[in-house]
């Protein structure tokens, strides 16, 4: 049976980077409504229901941002990606507290949009905390992370299960081993956007799961610290792989 193909809007008001945005997107195999303004988004949104909505935070009249804000007040839960040059901490914020699922500072490329798109799709298709299709345990040092039971597994025999917010922060982090994870898309996955979102809830968080699967929380060997970004989850190397390969 065919798929039926994810439709997004695209709104945008420059436009050769809406045509550009588009024609990449349709390239990839989804279907594309593009438009210049949050009043045609909130014109037709209603009407033509996208999967996604990828939204430019400034736009001439209602901005992305209030436009944003305006269709969590009404109970819209529609995906949101926010594009924006400003690239500040503060600024993305600001864009997860209105509700958006992801923020993406300009410039950037198009491959990159891609794949934000792609994981907020995956994620919107669950709620925060349900256990995400998965293959296998996780080794993570003397522990083993089990993300069906939502629980880490000691050497000791022991079994801790993890909180929604553990269990949806680790996920995320061992199923993109090696890759920097913002401490906005960990807080994305792991907390309803009702929630009030603050950076230091995941420092928090991780600093819980370092005391449960670091030998020395205090020096981490496999969630460590990406300087002014987020986390990243290294994985222990099998035996018989060389260190770089």
């Amino acid at each position: 049976m065919e798929t039926k193909p994810y439709h997004l809007f695209v709104v945008e008001d420059d436009p050769a980077m809406r045509d550009m945005l588009s024609s990449y997107l349709e390239k990839q195999g989804m279907a594309v409504t593009s438009m210049p303004s949050a009043e045609d988004l909130m014109r037709r949104i209603h009407r033509l229901r996208p999967d996604l909505v990828v939204l430019d935070v400034s736009l001439p009249g209602e901005s992305g941002l209030s436009a944003c804000q305006r269709l969590r007040a009404e109970g819209d839960r529609v995906p949101i990606i926010l594009l924006t040059a400003r690239t500040e901490e503060i600024d993305r914020v600001l864009g997860l507290e209105m509700g958006a699922d992801d923020y993406l500072g300009k410039p950037f490329s198009a491959r990159e949009l891609l794949a934000r798109i792609r994981a907020v799709l995956r994620r919107v298709s669950s709620t925060p905390g349900v256990p995400i299709a998965f293959d296998r345990d996780v080794p993570i040092g003397p522990s083993t992370f089990q993300p069906a039971t939502r629980s880490l597994h000691g050497a000791d025999g022991s079994t801790r299960v993890l909180s929604t917010v553990e269990y949806a922060m680790l996920a995320e982090l061992v199923t993109n081993p090696n890759v920097p994870i913002s401490r906005e898309r960990l807080l994305a996955v792991s907390h309803d956007r009702a929630d009030v979102l603050l950076t230091r809830t995941v420092d928090v968080a991780v600093m819980r799961l370092r005391k449960l699967v670091e030998p020395d929380a205090t020096v981490p060997r496999y969630i460590q610290t990406v300087r002014g970004h987020g986390y990243m989850f290294v994985p222990q190397q099998r035996v018989g792989e060389r260190a770089g390969a």
